[in-house]
């Protein structure tokens, strides 16, 4: 492997991982899907124009990738087998406490959320893009990406009532 690789892995590896993680809520997803990521790149690395920088490239295929695993036979039964063993099994107390712990209001919310959503709200705010930047990634309008922020905002202040979150109160892109 070569040493332009490593570095670019080391670089954007974890920060990949972390999107990867917010589409599909799984640690061990997150790291194939990075690697699936990393393996694209090193085969066809020749296709990047450097449009954009190799960070947001980088971003847009785990987007891409991500949104192939959801729409994935192998998530639908996945996601089958989880509900058919939550159902079957009993919940300690510890156990769900330590739920309770790795779970944040935030992203209890911002998990409810539709997809479409989902995703603006992560790379708005998470990823920190401009709205032309999350328009490239998701080969959308600029529009379309500020009513998906603005009806995100709405969603998650009604799922958000009793706090305060000043940040989603402000509508400025």
């Amino acid at each position: 492997m070569s040493e332009h690789l490593v570095a670019i892995m080391e670089e954007h590896g974890e920060y990949c991982l972390r999107v990867a993680y917010l589409y599909v809520k799984d640690w061990a997803m997150a790291e194939e899907i990075v690697q699936d990521v990393f393996f694209s790149y090193y085969l066809q690395q020749d296709r990047f124009e450097q449009r954009a920088s190799l960070k947001t490239y980088l971003v847009k295929i785990t987007v891409h990738k991500s949104h192939d695993y959801l729409r994935s036979w192998k998530n639908k039964r996945h996601q089958l087998l989880e509900k058919l063993h939550i159902g079957t099994s009993k919940r300690t107390p510890e156990t769900m406490l330590l739920a309770q712990d790795e779970r944040t209001t935030l992203t209890n919310a911002l998990f409810e959320l539709p997809i479409t959503y989902r995703e603006v709200v992560i790379l708005y705010y998470y990823q920190e893009l401009k709205v032309r930047e999350i328009a490239d990634i998701l080969t959308c309008a600029e529009n379309t990406v500020k009513t998906r922020l603005h009806r995100a905002r709405k969603m998650l202040q009604e799922k958000l009532a009793n706090n305060k979150w000043e940040v989603l109160m402000n509508d400025n892109f």
